[in-house]
């Protein structure tokens, strides 16, 4: 049975950055391949995405405004946050669980009904409310093997 799954903002800023060609070309695939799955994204996470790429100068704003349309008429885009969510991840930030933000995302994605998550910087296998990290890449930038079985093989 097909899992809902979420992508964190830093697979959306690899896909840009090509300073590490083999973890964009792995995020570009993931991409890809979610697009073919049932992946939600979070207004969040295309917020990051905007603000970091442009911050550091991998987008120009005019083309990262372009590359987020892009993806909100590619995938469905959650509602946002809530505020039972907002509470979820202050509790999870203040017990040291998870960054706020990442506990956002999840608690985010776990309204919009998905039980995993692909990120590259929170730990493989963490859990909050259901949703379950799985990390993005394996060594030398190859897609790791949870993500590669959330997305089909």
């Amino acid at each position: 049975m097909p899992v809902r799954f979420s992508l964190d903002s830093n697979v959306l800023v690899y896909a840009a950055d090509d300073r590490d060609p083999a973890r964009q070309g792995s995020a570009l695939d993931i991409i890809t391949r979610a697009a073919q799955c049932d992946c939600v994204l979070t207004p969040q996470a295309l917020s990051e995405f905007f603000h970091a790429v442009t911050r550091k100068g991998i987008m120009p704003r005019m083309e990262a405004a372009e590359q987020v349309r892009d993806w909100i008429t590619t995938f469905t885009v959650t509602p946002g946050a809530t505020a039972a969510s907002v509470l979820t991840a202050a509790q999870a930030s203040a017990a040291g669980r998870f960054q706020f933000y990442d506990a956002l995302l999840l608690a985010t994605a776990r309204d919009a009904g998905c039980s995993a998550c692909i990120s590259e910087d929170m730990a493989d296998g963490a859990a909050l409310d259901g949703v379950r990290v799985v990390t993005a890449f394996g060594g030398h930038g190859v897609i790791g093997a949870d993500a590669v079985a959330l997305l089909g093989g």
